[in-house]
């Protein structure tokens, strides 16, 4: 068996964890999103020449404007662009939510990593995909296997979510489950 098989992360599902295009970023402007209460429309650098992506996330139920602005963040990357209340969101914010659902948090990562910095899982960090298939619903299949270890670390199955400076991490949610 392959160490990544032996740490909980091979077979099925799990061969195609590479494709995700995870990114460290940080939100460099929250607003409101017109249409949508529900909804913040964020500007996050991932280090790209091409400048910021716009982000469409669904947390002003959960945290402020504040509490996002200046954050640290990891982003999936290659998701097809999609219009959410006619705005188009280019990436999709990583947060980890309580089981209870008493608390969301940000999936930050560690110090030191720079933005654009690829997030990547021990054993599945062949390149991704340039853009996801939406069909396909990889991430879909993906997401119900990705959750918090006790110290918070993010992970698929026990695989934490990794950069060369370390593990991605909550503030304190164990348990959870990652959105």
């Amino acid at each position: 068996a392959s160490a990544a098989s032996a740490a909980g992360g091979g077979g099925g599902v799990a061969e195609e964890l590479h494709k995700l295009d995870l990114r460290v970023g940080r939100v460099l402007k929250v607003e409101r999103h017109s249409e949508a209460d529900s909804l913040y429309v964020e500007e996050v650098d991932l280090g790209e020449p091409t400048g910021p992506r716009r982000v469409v996330s669904g947390l002003v139920k959960y945290m402020t404007a504040e509490a996002l602005l200046g954050r640290r963040v990891v982003l999936l990357a290659n998701t097809k662009p999609s219009k959410l209340k006619g705005v188009e969101s280019q990436a999709m914010l990583l947060c980890a939510f309580a089981a209870d659902g008493s608390a969301v948090e940000l999936v930050e990562p560690p110090p030191g990593a720079p933005l654009g910095e690829r997030v990547v899982f021990d054993g599945h960090d062949a390149p991704p995909e340039k853009q996801l298939n939406p069909r396909k619903k990889l991430w879909d299949r993906l997401q119900p296997e990705m959750n918090t270890a006790p110290d918070g670390t993010a992970r698929f199955q026990q695989l934490p979510f990794s950069t060369p400076h370390g593990p991605c991490k909550c503030a304190s949610i164990a348990g959870g489950a990652i959105k």
